[in-house]
């Protein structure tokens, strides 16, 4: 078996703080709404296609106003009432726990709960809430009324800005000509970023080499891409 073939978990851990956000036109409003002191009610959804940043909003708002950060598809493994007593709370991917029964029931006792304490509930998802397919119908309503924060598809800036962070993220760099290259050729994606990242580590590690042009175009045509 070639090194290139081994079956190495090469992730490396995300850099999720404030100033690794790069912000640019597609994510400006969304970050304001997350910053902003007060929401509506004290709840706001944040929406916004696969690696385009929720999460990394996510512990942005969870640092700054240590808030408690769950997925929605663990609630049922928490104290609801424990869970609200930390007043600030942010619960991932709700739309994927759509039609689970017991998870859906613990999320409407947490929204509750938080409402009658003044507290704040940040909930994630890929499109607008009404959108979720919630069952519970007393959930689904109050989650459709949330204000929305929508990460926008994105854009040259924020695509080239998500690769190269996304490089980072695998300590790895390349050199502009080739993100540059890349980014002209890459789906216009916030997901493509992240595979392309995920398969130049692979080819760098198993090459002991740095990211070249070559490497590259290697990497496109592993996610799909005739570079």
């Amino acid at each position: 078996m070639r090194a290139e073939q081994l079956p190495l978990d090469l992730a490396r851990r995300p850099a999720l703080g404030r100033a690794d956000f790069v912000v640019t036109q597609a994510n400006a409003t969304a970050l304001a709404l997350i910053e902003a002191p007060r929401w509506p009610g004290g709840r706001l959804a944040l929406t916004g296609p696969p690696a385009c940043g929720k999460t990394h909003l996510v512990h942005v708002w969870a640092a700054a106003t240590d808030a408690v950060v769950v997925q929605a598809a663990d609630l049922t493994r928490y104290d609801i009432a424990t869970l609200a007593g930390a007043t600030r709370v942010a619960v991932e991917d709700v739309p994927g726990i759509a039609g689970q029964r017991g998870a859906e029931a613990a999320l409407f006792h947490l929204y509750n709960r938080l409402s009658s304490m003044g507290g704040q509930l940040l909930v994630t998802g890929g499109d607008a809430p009404a959108r979720w397919g919630i069952a519970l119908p007393d959930l689904a309503s109050r989650l459709s009324a949330m204000t929305v924060a929508t990460i926008q598809a994105p854009d040259d800036a924020l695509l080239g800005a998500l690769l190269e962070k996304q490089l980072n993220d695998q300590k790895l760099s390349a050199d502009l000509s080739t993100l540059v290259y890349l980014v002209n050729r890459m789906p216009r994606t916030a997901e493509a970023a992240r595979d392309i990242a995920v398969e130049l580590n692979r080819l760098s590690y198993a090459r002991r080499r740095a990211v070249s042009r070559d490497m590259a175009r290697e990497a496109l045509a592993r996610v799909g891409v005739s570079p």
